[in-house]
């Protein structure tokens, strides 16, 4: 469920006082901080990388294990092979060709996936997740997140928008999500509340439970 993942993400990262506090990572090494820019320099190989406060960033060609940030931005540039992103604030963006080979979890953040390949779920609560060109093994999991399929992007295992459990305070709006033309959905798209289910004449989606879909043409819906 979607209210667990900031309790494992703030369990997991505030284990990380007690390590490295270097800034770049390499050797296949790890390298955790508390404060601070987190960095794995273009085609270096390292273990699991993160940080409280602060940047992490991986250059392209990189190899890494688990990525992970409570406050800060990560950014994952591309042919980048990683194996799975926790965050809790701060939007994550994953370049082309890269490939999360777990999943990836974040609670309020941006998720912008250009042309990259996840073998598991995306999972957040609030936060724009855009799938350009992307592919995505385990489905998208949110509460409130507008969703963006874009450049022939390939979902599979469906969508779920689920209700807040009270766990998280969240906003009375409706997410927006657009399936773009060329994308494909397979699997359900379930609706646990309201959102604006807008898909193109040149999609392709699963069966839709709690939204009745609006149709549209050419590369975005009006509005």
């Amino acid at each position: 469920m979607v209210r667990a993942f900031a309790v494992a993400v703030v369990l997991a990262t505030l284990a990380l006082s007690g390590c490295d506090n270097g800034e770049s990572a390499s050797g296949g090494n790890s390298l955790n901080k508390v404060n601070g820019s987190v960095r794995v320099a273009p085609g270096d190989h390292a273990g699991s990388i993160g940080t409280v406060n602060g940047e992490v960033t991986v250059g392209d060609n990189a190899v890494v294990g688990d990525v992970h940030t409570v406050n800060g931005p990560i950014d994952i540039g591309s042919h980048v092979t990683v194996d799975g992103v926790k965050a809790v604030n701060g939007p994550v963006t994953i370049g082309s060709a890269s490939k999360v080979t777990h999943g990836i979890t974040t609670v309020n953040g941006s998720l912008n996936l250009k042309e990259a390949d996840v073998a598991g779920a995306v999972k957040n609560v609030n936060g724009h997740i855009v799938l350009d060109g992307a592919h995505v093994a385990g489905g998208i999991q949110t509460v409130e997140a507008d969703i963006d399929l874009r450049g022939g992007a390939h979902l599979e295992g469906g969508i779920w928008v689920e209700k807040s459990s009270g766990w998280v305070s969240v906003g009375k709006r409706k997410p927006r999500i657009v399936i773009g033309p060329g994308s494909t959905v397979q699997g359900d798209l379930r609706f646990d509340h309201e959102v604006d289910l807008f898909v193109s004449d040149k999609a392709t989606i699963g069966p839709v439970t709690g939204a009745t879909p609006v149709p549209f043409s050419g590369e975005q819906p009006p509005g």
